[in-house]
């Protein structure tokens, strides 16, 4: 890819997000993505059935704005464990079902020329010289990535053949609490036979391992276990927000011994520390675009480079503008990113791998 890839709408340059969840917002939250935000907005004014109603930052109107031309898009359905706080479905088999509805919103969207599949070289290739080409139209279809956000919804180890099929490219094999491949964030304990059964499959199909809400154990284990490339899709750093959510140097370093990249994620409490839920706002915590790069910042002195960082934002992932950095108003404002890495020193070229060249290279790699 040329330094400096812009879309030809624009003089933004050209970002790749690694992680949001399109079609749980399409779904369960009902909105239209087609929409601007605003327009997706003013329709859920007076709602308030779901934390965020009124505040979304997320569309594909969006995303094109600000030249977000590639992202990984999720399916995500847990299951709920026995005595678990973290609500889910109550079978593997609902969720299944639920991740299938999912899927057919992507492949609407693709049908509408709204967004399209990206599940191999040539087809990155292609989609990258199509936002390139000055001769194309202004409606360029968001690119997507398609990643499994926590394993619960595989009802058996085959249905993940099946679902590399029809393009699932990388798996989380964990969400919030105990899970039936690994248990996630907020939970502890190694994984047991299916999860290791889980990880040697993605090893055989040549999937991306998505470390991402692993608890410690799982973390270790599965560093351990797999072979295959490994990225941390929304993750940001203990050091600064000491949470289980977070990773910690050593979990950190050892993404970076692997060659993995690590998407920047933009859920307020995982930003700033002493974050306290529906009491603190982004203004009264200081929470900004800046105090987010802080987190890729420790990263890169962690790494002795910027090779490894990148953009997960989790943007509209269960929340929106009420717990996401003050001076973003929605997706298409990832663009001053790029003014604050060049205010702390970050060079052109560092900051080109932060908004498209690292996670590109990573899957180049991965998929070569």
């Amino acid at each position: 890819m040329a330094s400096g890839m812009r879309p030809h709408t624009s003089d933004r340059m050209f970002t790749f997000d690694i992680h949001l969840d399109l079609a749980m917002n399409a779904l369960e939250w009902n909105r239209d993505l087609r929409l601007n935000p605003a327009e997706i907005n003013a329709r859920e004014s007076g709602m308030s059935d779901l934390p965020g109603r009124g505040m979304s930052t997320v569309s594909l109107p969006a995303l094109r704005k600000g030249g977000v031309g590639l992202v990984v898009a999720t399916q995500i359905a847990r299951c709920q464990s026995p005595g678990s706080p973290f609500k889910g479905w109550q079978s593997p088999e609902q969720a299944w079902a639920h991740t299938q509805g999912q899927l057919a919103w992507y492949r609407s969207m693709e049908e509408q020329g709204e967004m399209v599949q990206i599940s191999d070289l040539d087809a990155l290739e292609g989609h990258l010289l199509q936002w390139l080409d000055p001769e194309s139209d202004g409606h360029l279809p968001v690119g997507y990535i398609l990643s499994l956000e926590g394993a619960d919804s595989l009802v058996a180890l085959s249905h993940l053949e099946r679902a590399y099929g029809y393009g699932l490219r990388a798996v989380g094999p964990a969400h919030y609490g105990p899970g039936r491949y690994a248990n996630g964030t907020a939970s502890s304990g190694p994984m047991g036979r299916a999860g290791l059964e889980l990880l040697d499959e993605m090893d055989r199909l040549g999937m991306i391992l998505d470390a991402t809400h692993l608890c410690d154990d799982a973390f270790w284990q599965a560093m351990e276990r797999f072979k295959g490339p490994v990225w941390a899709s929304h993750q940001n750093c203990r050091s600064i927000v000491a949470h289980d959510r977070q990773f910690s140097d050593d979990q950190l370093r050892a993404l970076i011994e692997r060659g993995a990249v690590i998407g920047a994620a933009m859920d307020a409490w995982m930003i700033v520390p002493g974050w306290v839920k529906r009491e603190s706002t982004p203004q009264g915590t200081g929470c900004n675009l800046d105090r987010l790069v802080d987190h890729m910042d420790h990263i890169c002195q962690l790494a002795g480079n910027s090779s490894h960082i990148c953009i997960g934002s989790d943007l509209d992932g269960g929340y929106g503008r009420e717990q996401s950095p003050y001076d973003l108003e929605d997706v298409s404002d990832l663009r001053l990113l790029t003014g604050i890495l060049d205010g702390r020193g970050y060079l052109d070229a560092d900051v080109e791998g932060v908004m498209h060249g690292n996670a590109l290279r990573f899957l180049r790699e991965a998929w070569s």
